[in-house]
């Protein structure tokens, strides 16, 4: 199984998160699967990928050529796939990838975890999506998530998308577990208003 882990590509965060990222890393080894990732060498990205290919985990890196230009490619992935841009490195992360975990990150951790939270909604995706809140991280975001099914701007079986560990051993878990539901269509069935 591939798993894509997004996450953070700063050095400066504390270390329950460093924490979280290498038990993350050595879950995906025990359980023999393949880690996809940014393949970029900051953060928990690279805590991730150099604690996956140390304890014998394939890892497989996709990064923006402006990247490579500024030095920032890991040398802990077995293999480096090179994307002109942005939208072409998620593209490919997601076609290489049966599973999500989102670790604390910045606005592009946020950017990717929703976005494939967006297309399994809309059925252009499969698999598990998983946030790994450590520290807490993602309460606030959580927070919003409820207001838009309170005010009917999502709805309430969409809570099925994606699960919510409290650590990366039940994110695992949950993947290993999972199985696929027939969430129904997206938009709700109400009157039209113009």
């Amino acid at each position: 199984m591939n798993v894509c882990v997004f996450s953070s590509s700063s050095n400066g965060i504390a270390d329950c998160y460093i924490h979280d990222a290498v038990a993350l890393a050595k879950l995906i080894v025990e359980n023999n699967m393949t880690l996809i990732n940014g393949g970029a060498n900051v953060g928990l990205m690279e805590v991730v990928s150099a604690t996956a290919a140390k304890y014998g985990a394939k890892t497989i890196g996709v990064i923006p050529e402006k990247m490579i230009h500024r030095n920032l490619v890991s040398d802990k992935m077995h293999e480096v796939i090179i994307s002109k841009d942005m939208q072409e490195r998620k593209a490919k992360m997601r076609e290489l990838s049966d599973a999500y975990i989102a670790l604390p990150g910045g606005f592009g951790t946020l950017e990717e975890i929703l976005e494939v939270i967006t297309l399994k909604q809309l059925d252009y995706l499969g698999g598990p999506i998983v946030f790994v809140n450590t520290n807490g991280f993602f309460d606030d975001l959580l927070k919003q998530f409820e207001k838009s099914y309170h005010e009917n701007f999502a709805k309430e079986n969409y809570r099925k998308i994606y699960f919510v560990a409290k650590n990366p051993a039940e994110a695992i878990e949950y993947i290993l577990n999972y199985e696929p539901e027939n969430l129904g269509t997206k938009w709700h069935d109400v009157p039209i208003r113009y």
